[in-house]
Order: C-alpha cells, then structure tokens, then sequence
C-alpha cells in the first residue's frame, strides 16, 4: 500500500460578494465586500503563504474583484487627495468631523453591531461593552445625547479591528497595540488603521498572483455578476430535476443567450484585468450547469467546471452504464473538451456548518478520517479527484479566531498525509476521466434550481427581471455606445443570483429586506438610465424573511446529507 500514488484532494475556495454599489449615486450601499477583504481573503492568502506545499483553487467572481479595485482607488485617492471614499462606514472611520443628525449617528451605531457576537463583539471587552450601550441606545432613543464623538470613534474602530484577519491582528504590530489599547482611540490612529485596510485591500490581487505563480493557487472564475447561467439560457432547465417546478410567467429570458455569452466574456476581461492572466477554469455561478451551459464554457476555452454531488449523481442515473461510477473522479462529456468535477458534499458540508462547533484538532482528525476512507474505497486511486468546494468567505467567523487554528492544522496535517496529495483542477485535467452520457441541470443546492426559481416571490422577481430587459432590448440599440456599456453593467447586476437566493420566508428579515431593497434599486437605475420612469410597483416590497437558517442564511447545507 506503502507504494500506491496518493489520491489527489482538491479544495476549491469560491469568494463572491454581489454588487452592492449605487451605480446612479455612485456609492456603496453595503460594507461587505470590503469587510471580507481585511479578514476572509487576507486571511486565506496568509494560510496559503505559511504552509508553500498546499495547493487550492480560489474561484473569484469579477463583479467581487471589480468592487475590490474600485475600493483601493477610493481610498488611496482619499489618503493622497482627500477625495471622498463612497462607503459611509468606511468613510466615518477617519473622519475628523462625525454628523450632528441623531438619526444619521443611530445608524452609525447599528452598522457597528453587524458583527458575529460570539466570535466578534464577546471575544474583545471594550467592543463588548460599547456594544451593549448601544444597544441601549437603539432601544431608547431619547439617550441619543449621550452618543459622544469619542464613544462614536471608539465604535467604528472596534468594527473594523474585530473584522480583521487573524493573521493581522496577529502579526501586524499597529493592530496589535490598537486592540491592546482598548480605549479612546485618537484620529491619528484612526488614520492608521484606515491605511492598513487600504495595503491589505491593494495587497490581495500581488498575494493571489504571487501564490499562482509558484503554483501553489489556481485562479478560477464564476460568470461577471454570478447568474444563474442555465436559467438564463432557459427556464425550462430548471424542470430537469425537479419536473414540477412552477416557472416564471415567461418560459424564457429575452435574449439569454447573449446575455450568457456577455457575463462569461465580459467576466474574463475583469478577471485578466484584476489578475493579469485569464482563467482555466469556472465554478458556474453556485455550481448551477446544463448541458447548453456546459457547451457555452467550452466553446470559451476553459478546460474544467464543477458543480454538485447531487448533479452529477442525477446525470450518472440518467446515463447508461454509469450507476457504479465513483464521485472522486473527473468526467467527460460526449462533444465537450471540459472536465467535469463535482463537489463531495457530506465533506464540504461539514467544514461549512459542523466544525466550527469542535476543536480544531478533532475537526481536521474526524476530516481526514473521512477522506481515508474514501481512498480506501476508491477503486482507481491513481485517476481519483476528490473535491471539497465550499464558501472561502463566510464560514470562517463562526470558528475561533476566524478558524486560524483549523485552517493552520488542515494545510499541516494534509501536506504531510502519506495517501492524499493537495492538488488544483489544472493539474488533475489529463487524468483518466469517467463518461458521462447526460448533463441532468441543477446547482450544488440539492441538485436543484429551487433555491433561485420556483418560489412565488423568486418568480416574481423574475418576471420583473423580464420586464426590464424587454425595455433594454427595445431601446438599447439606438444608445451610443459609451452609455451602452455603462447599462450593459447596470443589466448584469439585476441579473445576478443573489436576489433570488434571499426570496423566500426561510431567510432572515432583516438580510432578506437589505437585499431585496438593493435588487429593486438595480432595476430602477436599470430603468432611469434607459430614460424609461420606473414601474411603480419597483416602490412595493417583494419579499419579506421570517427564517433563522444556519449560518444567517448565507450559504446553505445539502439537507439530504446526514453528516
């Protein structure tokens, strides 16, 4: 056994924000993207940096790098030139001068609460106690005069030092000092932390291209805004795995073909712009494939995607002589050059909702426990791809010290494992692959389009969707083509996913109502760039949530796994 060739494990980090900028006001309505920035992908690079024999792919979606460039152009113009940062928590942090409004200073106050309690706000004594003031604040709001400038300086400081990457907080020496002060932070040192947040920003596209030229990162990419490219193409997809499923009010998206082909080109073009190379291979927004999509990715000359298990399993049962096909492999597809690799999902699933609750020795032994058992099974080791593709921004703050420990032990005790090689896609693409007769459509949720379709208020936004583009496609012909390219943006951000994964009653109100007032905010720009006055029910409220999934709802486990 001594002798046999390891089994190649591949992790496949996807990072993806959806576009939270105002285009008509030109400002950012939510702080998210920059957030994950100085913690989850920081941190990530860190752990790749500290351990050079781990391998990974992280899959980036443009529209998230696009949002990254834009806020280290803001922020280096303000440090340089004292232009305006279009973040409204950001730009409060080094301000010398915080609003006189109550209303406005309340809101500054919530923003800062937006952090994982236990994990953010607890694990740091002074963010603890300014916390609960203002949550007494919030409640009674006849106390808004005792909300100083200094109690407003400490807040916004303790935000964003909680959001920061662990691996900052633990070698940076400025931050190291902020967190050890505790207590009235000056603007000098507010400046500070606002220039550590622009190298760590500006940092991330020379650290990402750092690691794939010396191969430990294969950089990957989702479509621009991260559609849902199957249902783009076709709606009637979505009833491939699940036959019943009720369809918006028209069977197709006007012109999804075009629309497809515009997010994946217009996707590599921000990507090789961000990254200075284009990308070998696609996650298909949230794993979502059909056979249609499949073809589209080839003929774009990408060598790999990737989806679900519960995908792949639903194409080997439709296909002939595949039932006993292993998962841990890649596959073919008859006419189509790409790979085809799927997600193992018990095990993905696993590090998204169940070992942040354990110890990170125990979670990262039961995990390679785990995979010694696969490679024990597998039944041609040498071809053998075993995949874990999860969310590489959101899981982490639910781990101590943003799974610092986890992640350190996991990329440790993999490199050195006698029967399992970390690897990319890239390099597991010549291996011997399965075939696979059929492409059943779905995406890693179940193997289904559910998540983002069939719902009535996911219908719904869907059919104001359609409404748009039947305008876009009348008028968009006689606009010069400055402008054009400029609404062609505005389009691809009421296209993008998200929307439709937060519909539904499952999710958080409070997340649900951010989202849905940000997708009814695309649309009417969409509307008033085209010169057409928005339809008035784009004023009504489409979806309201009253769920309390794992995790806040901002990813999903496959509940058909027992893990």
């Amino acid at each position: 056994m001594g002798s046999e060739r390891p089994v190649k494990l591949v992790f496949c980090w996807h990072m993806h924000q959806p576009d939270y900028r105002d285009h008509l006001r030109d400002e950012f309505l939510q702080p998210w993207t920059y957030l994950h920035a100085i913690r989850d992908y920081t941190d990530m690079a860190a752990h790749l940096e500290a351990n050079p024999a781990a391998r990974a792919v992280v899959n980036f979606s443009p529209i998230l790098l696009e949002q990254l460039q834009v806020y280290e152009q803001q922020i280096s113009g303000y440090l340089k030139h004292g232009r305006p940062v279009r973040d409204a928590l950001l730009a409060v942090l080094d301000s010398p001068v915080f609003p006189v409004n109550s209303r406005q200073r309340i809101n500054i106050v919530k923003a800062c609460l937006r952090s994982n309690q236990k994990r953010q706000i607890d694990r740091y004594y002074p963010y603890a106690k300014l916390a609960e003031l203002a949550r007494l604040v919030i409640h009674e709001l006849d106390h808004t005069s005792y909300i100083s400038d200094q109690y407003l300086a400490d807040l916004v400081t303790w935000y964003h030092l909680a959001w920061l990457g662990e691996t900052v907080k633990r070698d940076n020496s400025t931050i190291k000092a902020l967190i050890e002060q505790g207590w009235d932070f000056t603007l000098h040192q507010r400046r500070q932390l606002l220039e550590i947040l622009h190298e760590l920003i500006g940092g991330l596209r020379f650290r990402y291209m750092k690691l794939a030229d010396k191969g430990q990162v294969e950089l990957s990419m989702s479509p621009y805004s991260h559609p849902m490219i199957p249902l783009l193409l076709d709606f009637k997809a979505a009833r491939e795995a699940a036959p019943d499923l009720p369809l918006p009010a028209l069977q197709s998206y006007p012109g999804g073909a075009d629309r497809s082909l515009w997010q994946l080109t217009h996707g590599i073009e921000v990507f090789r712009n961000y990254f200075g190379r284009r990308p070998d291979g696609c996650w298909p927004s949230e794993g979502g494939v059909s056979l249609e999509t499949a073809r589209l990715i080839d003929q774009l000359g990408f060598c790999w995607f990737a989806t679900g298990e519960k995908v792949l399993r639903n194409s080997l049962a439709a296909s002939p002589r595949t039932e006993d096909a292993s998962i841990h492999q890649g596959f073919s597809l008859p006419g189509i050059k790409l790979r085809l690799f799927a997600r193992d999902g018990a095990l993905s699933d696993l590090i998204s909702f169940t070992y942040s609750g354990w110890h990170a020795d125990d979670a990262v032994g039961d995990l390679i426990h785990r995979l010694e058992q696969i490679v024990a099974a597998c039944p041609d080791p040498a071809n053998a791809v075993i995949s874990i593709i999860m969310d590489g921004e959101n899981a982490w703050e639910y781990f101590p010290e943003n799974a610092y420990y986890f992640l350190s032990a996991l990329y440790r005790r993999l490199t050195e494992h006698p029967r399992l090689q970390l690897a990319t896609y890239k390099e597991v693409v010549p291996q011997k692959a399965g075939h696979l007769g059929k492409l059943i459509a779905g995406s890693w949720v179940y193997g289904t389009f559910s998540t983002w379709m069939g719902n009535v208020d996911k219908n719904r936004a869907w059919d104001t969707l359609c409404d748009v583009k039947r305008v876009y496609d009348e008028l968009i012909g006689n606009i010069d083509p400055g402008t054009r390219q400029r609404i062609e943006r505005q389009l691809a951000a009421c296209e993008g996913s998200d929307w439709f994964w937060w519909f539904g009653d499952y999710n958080p109100a409070k997340t649900v109502s951010d989202f849905e007032q940000l997708y009814r905010t695309h649309l009417r720009n969409l509307y008033l760039m085209l010169g057409r006055e928005p339809p008035h029910y784009l004023t009504q409220v489409m979806a309201a949530g009253s769920g309390e999934p794992a995790q806040g709802g901002v990813m999903r486990p496959d509940e058909n796994y027992s893990i």
